[in-house]
C-alpha cells in the first residue's frame, strides 16, 4: 500500500513495456498497475493494443478492509474496449462483488477481471464469476494471481473463462499460460434464443465519495 512511492506515470516503465509487448506479439495486453496521474494515485487497468494505443480504467471499488481507500483515488467511469469485433469491459478485483457496476448496460460481450483474490475466498471468486457471466449474458474472464504476497496472504489462482450460460473452466494454483476460444456465433445465438438483456432495468449510478 505504499502507493505514492510505487506509482508510475503513463510514460513509465510498465506502460512502455506493455506497449512494446503488444506490438511484438501483435496482441492486446491488459493488466493493472499503480499509476500517478494529475495529482492522484490510482489502481489503473491498462489496455495496450498492437498499434500503440493505450486505454485505461481506474478501479471504482476500493478495498477498504485493506486500506486501499486511504492510499488510492477511486475511478468514476467504465471502459468498453472494441477489439477484433468484440466489446470488452475490463474491471479490477473487488469490482467483482458489485453487480450494479458490472451491469451490461453498454451491450458488451466480454467481462475481464484482473485480480488479487485470496485463497480463503476462492469459493466466492468462483461463484461471482459465474454469476456475472449469467446475469450479463456475456463471457467472463477472471485472471488471478498465485503464491503469497508481502503480508503472507496466500493466493490460489483459479483463473477462469465462463461462458454466457455459466459453464466455467477454472485453472489451478500454478502459474501457467492457457489459450481459450470464444465464439461470437454462440453468443449471438444464445442472446437471440433467450433475450434476457431486453428485460433488464434502466438506472443511473450516482457518484459519491
Amino acid at each position: 500500500m505504499n502507493a505514492e512511492k510505487m506509482g508510475e506515470t503513463m510514460d513509465g516503465e510498465t506502460v512502455c513495456w506493455m506497449k512494446q509487448m503488444a506490438k511484438e506479439k501483435n496482441a492486446a495486453i491488459a493488466g493493472s498497475a499503480i499509476i500517478s496521474d494529475n495529482g492522484q494515485t490510482l489502481n489503473r487497468l491498462l489496455w495496450a493494443a498492437p498499434d500503440g494505443d493505450v486505454q485505461f480504467y481506474d478501479k471504482r471499488h476500493l478495498f477498504s478492509m485493506g486500506n486501499e481507500h486511504l492510499n488510492f483515488s477511486r475511478g468514476y467511469r467504465k471502459l468498453i474496449v472494441e477489439y477484433k469485433g468484440w466489446r470488452i469491459c475490463p474491471l479490477i478485483c473487488y469490482d467483482l462483488r458489485f453487480p450494479v457496476w458490472s451491469r451490461n448496460a453498454e451491450n458488451y460481450d466480454l467481462l475481464v477481471y484482473a485480480a488479487n483474490w485470496p485463497a480463503s475466498r476462492r469459493l466466492v471468486w468462483e461463484n461471482l464469476l459465474v454469476a456475472r457471466a449469467i446475469e450479463n449474458q456475456a463471457y467472463c474472464i477472471g485472471v488471478n494471481r498465485t503464491g503469497a504476497d508481502g503480508m503472507g496472504v496466500s493466493y490460489s489462482g483459479g483463473s477462469a473463462l465462463v461462458d454466457p450460460k455459466g459453464v466455467a473452466s477454472f485453472l489451478g494454483e500454478n502459474e501457467e499460460i492457457r489459450a481459450f476460444e470464444i465464439s461470437r456465433s454462440f453468443l449471438n445465438e444464445f442472446r437471440k434464443k433467450f433475450p434476457v438483456l431486453s428485460d433488464r432495468d434502466s438506472f443511473e449510478i450516482a457518484d459519491h465519495d
